[in-house]
């Protein structure tokens, strides 16, 4: 019953969100459709093989504080936050994976989406889509390709590593999104 209630609530706040933005993307179910098709893709591509030490180094570079400041944001820069996310995510999956043990259409539907998602998105936010960038979200992004693509050579485990990481940043940006103007469902009530 009360996961019921909270996804009522989920449903009411991605709709409330869209209605403020005047973003059909969002009201017609698309972004949800969307976030759903590429953490499928991603789920696709997973390769549990990967047990390494670098693991807890891709997790202790997570940037929890940008997206607790976005999460305090106004909705447009939620989602202009987002967008970029999914841009950067995107430029990241464009670099060499011929190593991953990944099918190429898989790989390749996976950045469509994301591209489209950051598409419609922008779309949604108008003027406020071309706001400046995220320096440290940007350097993240740049981080992980430097530091665990290049380093460990464009590797099957350098990519599972990645392909990790993204699905976190999925899922948080899609509760940033869904709470851009949420709603006060409270459910104890």
């Amino acid at each position: 019953m009360l996961s019921r209630i909270l996804l009522l609530c989920l449903s009411l706040s991605v709709n409330s969100a869209a209605s403020s933005l005047s973003c059909r993307w969002i009201t017609a179910g698309k972004f949800k459709q969307h976030s759903e098709k590429y953490l499928e893709l991603l789920d696709t591509m997973a390769n549990n093989s990967t047990n390494s030490t670098e693991d807890d180094e891709v997790k202790n570079t997570f940037p929890d504080d940008l997206y607790s400041q976005a999460s305090n944001s106004s909705a447009e820069d939620k989602l202009a936050f987002t967008v970029q996310v999914l841009n950067e995510m995107s430029v990241l999956f464009e670099e060499d994976h011929s190593s991953a043990s990944w099918e190429e259409n898989t790989v390749e539907n996976f950045v469509n989406v994301v591209t489209s998602q950051a598409n419609e998105l922008r779309s949604c936010i108008g003027s406020h889509g071309h706001k400046k960038k995220n320096k440290k979200l940007h350097m993240y992004f740049q981080r992980l390709s430097s530091h665990f693509l290049q380093r460990m050579g464009h590797s099957a485990e350098a990519w599972e590593l990645i392909r990790g990481e993204v699905k976190v940043h999925l899922e948080r940006s899609y509760l940033l999104v869904t709470s851009a103007t949420s709603t006060n469902c409270d459910p104890s009530h």
